[in-house]
């Protein structure tokens, strides 16, 4: 059977290809990666994550709505992340943090939850769209900086099994992994169960949420022992009360991690937001 012949062109394309180990086959993929990302930004432009408008590059925000989110920046609550009016000086604590302790060590967050914080959460974990994770990784990675490092641990907060086959994604889960690549962090996604199913926090207050979510998280000691986490980074999308995040660390602290931070994306700062 005859071979079909190929232009000398492609042949050379094809065994630049093959010889993977090459500089040339490296520069050839990146220029074809290239002309790939631009062929596909020419059929579907990028647009912003939250309003739709055009935008010169994917996973972003247009100008309108990148004014819009408000950064968390010290100074903060060394404790909770709360941001302070003015400075306190170092190691002043919130008030939240002195009459209420909290049983993890840190928590950090991207920005504080307004209606376009609220807009990005609500699409990612309703309408679909876990690419939004990326964005708000970069974030979260930044805020978070302190908390993250080879011997920290990323753990997702879980949905319980019934919710997720729902959703189809837990999306705290896409955000620990995005912040796992670009940290260069240990993720484990199964060292922590929610093994009873709860309502919605969803328009609770903050003594309802805590009822609704206590003994809610289980942690297989067995699992610990073999992973070895010794600090632990939970990961959530928006922290509110802290309900949620208090009762996954108590659980893990109750079978021998040592230590246990919180990183999310958004926080809820102003009591007026209390009931989101």
């Amino acid at each position: 059977m005859a071979q079909e012949s190929v232009p000398c062109n492609d042949r050379i394309m094809v065994g630049a290809i093959k010889h993977r180990g090459g500089p040339w086959a490296l520069r050839l993929r990146a220029v074809l990666a290239s002309a790939g990302a631009r062929t596909l930004d020419l059929a579907f432009p990028p647009v912003c994550l939250a309003c739709n408008e055009a935008v010169l590059t994917p996973d972003g925000l247009c100008p309108s709505c990148w004014c819009q989110l408000i950064p968390i920046s010290r100074p903060f609550c060394p404790v909770l992340g709360l941001p302070f009016v003015s400075d306190m000086g170092e190691g002043a604590l919130s008030v939240q943090a002195i009459a209420d302790p909290p049983p993890f060590a840190r928590a950090r967050s991207a920005v504080a939850y307004t209606d376009l914080a609220r807009n990005l959460v609500s699409k990612m974990k309703y309408s679909d769209r876990p690419e939004i994770a990326l964005f708000c990784a970069r974030m979260m990675v930044s805020a978070g900086h302190e908390l993250l490092g080879p011997e920290a641990v990323l753990v997702p907060v879980p949905l319980h099994r019934a919710r997720q086959r729902e959703r189809r994604y837990n999306q705290s889960s896409e955000l620990a992994r995005a912040i796992a690549r670009l940290a260069k962090c240990d993720l484990h996604t199964d060292l922590i169960v929610r093994h009873r199913r709860t309502i919605q926090q969803v328009g609770l207050n903050a003594s309802q949420r805590a009822r609704n979510v206590d003994g809610a998280f289980r942690v297989d000691p067995a699992r610990l022992d073999r992973l070895g986490a010794g600090r632990v980074v939970l990961v959530d999308d928006v922290l509110t009360t802290g309900a949620t995040v208090s009762a996954a660390a108590r659980a893990l602290k109750r079978v021998g991690v040592s230590q246990v931070d919180v990183l999310s994306f958004a926080r809820v700062v102003f009591d007026a937001d209390m009931t989101v």
